[in-house]
């Protein structure tokens, strides 16, 4: 195991600052159990990458450039498309590594489907937006499709089908209104409806590793949306700990409650000690290629939770 070269990372980090196209983008609300399903169009939450096509290029939530081959987006539409890069149930460590990879072989990519859940341009109501994705397939791309929406009559029905998506390897479901508009940021009429909690932060630091770990990643420091500060070193592969640059300043990464009576959602509540969260059964998914801009702070600096 080698030690990290911390000048070519801050070198590769300032690199990936500069080529963002930062665009808004529309986010979901957790599901409370409080909404008329009736009212809702459903789809399942593919666990994929999300990307967003701008009408000319493919691009990471964040507005990075996705290095795809010029004929897996020949023919698209010039309308703005909001979507999920997909292999299929099951494999996102697969998309994951391609997306973030610039020369992948271009055969790679012939599994691949972009999967529109949205239409950010446009102007109608969801169900008008649903019956215009229903169109996509005029375009003759056999790379580009729309993610299937269905209509539920019950909370009973959804719960139901929530419980058949997991089953069959599915992370959930997504719910929206028939009347919403497209609306930057969260939208309370877009609902995320899966069997565990999660929310995100970004990674701001590295702690040093011990131990085995010697030299390596020992743990993430992460930020919330509220600013706070905490540890997360469970859910890291060897791999991902011998190398730092996939964890670039900024980068999100999906924090996942494996013990919802434990540790629900951010900031990760510990019975164990607040300095122990990653002993409480939370781990870290990364998503990756996609950079926001936060502060960095000390690799040095040791954080606990807030």
């Amino acid at each position: 195991m080698r030690a990290w070269n911390w000048t070519g990372l801050a070198m590769l980090l300032l690199a990936q600052g500069l080529c963002a196209q930062q665009a808004p983008l529309q986010l979901a609300e957790s599901y409370q159990g409080e909404v008329q399903v009736e009212q809702y169009w459903i789809s399942e939450k593919l666990d994929g990458v999300r990307g967003r096509w701008d009408g000319q290029q493919l691009l990471t939530r964040s507005g990075y450039p996705i290095h795809s081959p010029a004929w897996f987006t020949q023919g698209w539409p010039t309308q703005p498309m909001d979507g999920e890069l997909w292999l299929g149930r099951g494999r996102f460590e697969q998309i994951s590594a391609l997306v973030r990879t610039s020369d992948a072989p271009e055969q790679d990519w012939l599994q691949v489907r972009f999967m529109v859940f949205d239409l950010p341009a446009h102007t109608g109501a969801f169900s008008e937006r649903v019956a215009a994705m229903a169109r996509l397939g005029e375009y003759g791309s056999d790379y580009l499709a729309p993610v299937p929406q269905f209509r539920l009559p019950s909370t009973a029905a959804l719960e139901r089908e929530l419980e058949q998506v997991v089953a069959a390897g599915g992370e959930g479901l997504m719910l929206h209104h028939q009347a919403a508009r497209y609306q930057d940021g969260r939208n309370a009429a877009l609902i995320k409806f899966k069997p565990y909690d999660d929310a995100e932060a970004v990674v701001v630091g590295y702690t040093a590793g011990r131990g085995k770990y010697q030299g390596l990643v020992g743990a993430l420091v992460v930020e919330d949306e509220q600013g706070r500060r905490f540890r997360l070193g469970s859910g890291l592969s060897d791999a991902e700990r011998e190398q730092p640059q996939r964890w670039a300043r900024g980068s999100p990464i999906a924090i996942t409650a494996l013990l919802p009576v434990v540790c629900r959602a951010l900031p990760v509540t510990c019975d164990c000690g607040p300095s122990k969260c990653d002993l409480c059964g939370c781990k870290a998914k990364p998503v990756p290629g996609d950079y926001s801009q936060v502060s960095w702070i000390s690799l040095s600096e040791e954080a606990g939770c807030a």
